[in-house]
């Protein structure tokens, strides 16, 4: 073992000293002299054990210097290759265009800047937000713009030490096949700090800004279904808060399109900031998060209370129980409520021809099937991702409508004229939902019961289990292959009737042995157990962060409002069970 730590650590450390050479600006040269020079090796082994990979994602990472971390160098290489690519893929046209955008994070305008600059260096036409921007308004800008392609700095959700790199093709989605593997092997093919164009031609880059925000937001208040019971409701107290945020500007401006006329800020959180100062991690579905909005709307009483991540691509939303008080919606909840207010109000508008079809993830709740199955609407299962999402609405374009998809990860999309989760239009949308509920004499506690009696309870709860750095990675690999080789038989007093791995794409009938081929457009790490009783439960490892996910689905009953309360009870109790049998409580 020590012979294996002592070959790392020559590995590493030859690698870091490739970064001392004068391709590499002064400040880089530094901190890597900093980490040779620490008797700890532990920081340089995490910075160059490996390359940062450029995933079917993008890039995501701590940022700092190093190959294992994002930093202008680790970007540019990830440019460089996206940008000779599209060199190929595009060769006939005159001129190749892209977008680019960034979030508040710390590094995000640096980074875009030198993206732009690669793309222009490259002969590429790049489009260059003028300050930051909401992650749905980039994939809306490719497509207005008819671009190939476009480059968002983001790392969405993430702790305030992380950035990202995502890219996106020329349907205004995030890339998937061919495009994915073909981008990788062209960056992949990038194997020096000289193979990259820095320097820009400023002839080929375009600053734009206001006049995106106002077709973006023209578009979305285009999707309106109930401008009646907004004026009606119009002065309906509303909370939101950007956490620091890319939807500071563009969310209030929103719901204001909608005709909303109160909404209530929260200053300290207006404050756009990468360090993210109030919150220990800017995610809408953390509580701590929302903690603030939550004690804005007991100051003021508020009907509603809505937030968006730093990017602007999820959103987190609050509801007010039985007592009074403010609870959080979980993801699955947010898509319920959604998707059933957009396929209601299409039948009270007779907008329903057929024709009409909603999308969900494989981890999300399967009440959504119920819902859609009552409703006469096609529904897709895809995988985790709304590059998923984007695909199966390109497939139906042009002969089916869509009319919303989203997953249990607190994302949704209610329009096919951007390709990405939204936060800016499911938020309007969200407000909107509240309003009709209102002029029916309902709240979303009531319009959550109501679903639950109509097309049966069930109740949801995501665990992460975080192992970070390079034995991290491997212990999560191990947890995989042991669920795969060591299938659970019951979980919670319940048999497990089928097993469905994504890695195999096999589906196994566990009572009688057998074994039919799914149906997906590749393969995926995702292994599911489904129980006798309705439980689902579904594994797999994170492909942006360093954690394995456990989604628990568990279903039941529910004959009437006032037995909510128990149903939740019972069905957490349930969860806490099955959280022991997959050795995660």
């Amino acid at each position: 073992m020590e012979n294996n730590n002592d070959e790392l650590l020559k590995t590493v450390t030859a690698k870091a000293q490739v970064w001392l050479g004068e391709g590499y600006d002064e400040a880089t040269r530094k901190e890597v002299q900093a980490m040779l020079d620490d008797e700890d090796p532990t920081l340089l082994i995490e910075s160059f054990y490996k390359d940062l990979e450029f995933g079917t994602g993008g890039l995501r990472g701590i940022m700092g210097a190093g190959s294992n971390r994002m930093n202008i160098y680790t970007v540019g290489a990830a440019t460089q290759g996206l940008a000779n690519y599209l060199k190929e893929a595009f060769k006939d046209l005159p001129e190749i265009s892209v977008v680019v955008g960034h979030d508040v994070r710390n590094n995000s305008r640096r980074f875009a800047e030198i993206v732009a600059n690669i793309f222009s260096a490259n002969g590429i036409k790049a489009y260059l937000f003028d300050s930051f921007r909401p992650t749905p308004e980039l994939s809306f800008a490719i497509r207005h713009l008819g671009c190939q392609s476009g480059v968002n700095i983001t790392a969405s959700h993430n702790p305030k030490e992380y950035n990202g790199y995502k890219a996106y093709w020329e349907d205004g989605a995030q890339i998937i096949a061919p495009h994915d593997t073909n981008i990788i092997d062209h960056v992949n093919r990038i194997k020096g700090v000289e193979s990259i164009r820095f320097d820009g031609d400023k002839s080929k880059i375009q600053i734009i800004g206001r006049d995106i925000d106002e077709a973006f937001l023209k578009a979305i208040k285009g999707l309106q279904l109930s401008p009646e019971a907004v004026e009606k409701n119009k002065d309906m107290k509303i909370v939101y808060t950007p956490i620091h945020g890319t939807g500071v500007h563009l969310i209030p401006e929103s719901l204001r399109n909608y005709g909303f006329e109160n909404i209530i800020h929260v200053p300290e959180q207006d404050i756009t900031s990468g360090d993210f100062p109030t919150v220990a991690s800017p995610n809408p579905e953390n509580p701590p998060a929302m903690a603030m909005a939550i004690a804005k709307a007991k100051e003021v009483g508020a009907d509603l209370v809505m937030a968006s991540d730093p990017d602007a691509d999820r959103i987190g939303c609050v509801m007010r129980d039985a007592n009074g008080e403010y609870v959080l919606l979980n993801g699955n909840q947010i898509v319920m409520i959604l998707l059933n207010y957009i396929m209601t109000r299409n039948a009270e508008l007779g907008r329903l021809t057929g024709k009409e079809y909603i999308v969900k993830t494989i981890v999300t709740t399967e009440t959504i099937k119920s819902i859609a199955d009552k409703n006469n609407i096609t529904m897709y299962d895809c995988y985790t991702g709304f590059k998923w999402i984007a695909a199966v609405i390109r497939d139906n374009e042009g002969t089916n409508r869509y009319l919303g998809g989203g997953e249990e990860s607190y994302g949704f999309l209610a329009e096919d004229f951007c390709r990405d989760k939204d936060a800016v239009s499911a938020i309007s949308l969200m407000a909107e939902a509240a309003a009709w509920a209102k002029e029916k004499g309902m709240d979303f506690l009531t319009m959550l019961q109501n679903i639950y009696m109509t097309y049966g309870y069930s109740h949801e709860e995501g665990i992460s289990v975080v192992r970070t750095g390079k034995s991290g990675a491997e212990e999560i690999q191990a947890m995989m292959k042991s669920f795969r080789e060591n299938p659970q038989k019951e979980l919670a007093g319940s048999p497990v009737v089928t097993i469905k791995d994504y890695e195999a794409l096999t589906c196994r009938n566990v009572l009688d042995g057998t074994i039919e081929k799914m149906d997906m457009p590749t393969t995926s790490n995702v292994l599911q157990y489904f129980t006798a009783d309705g439980t689902k439960v579904s594994i797999r490892p994170s492909g942006t962060e360093p954690k394995i996910k456990f989604y628990i689905e568990v279903h039941g009953k529910l004959e009437s409002a006032a037995d909510y309360d128990k149903a939740n009870a019972d069905a957490l109790a349930k969860i806490e069970l099955i959280k022991k049998h997959l050795g995660i409580a």
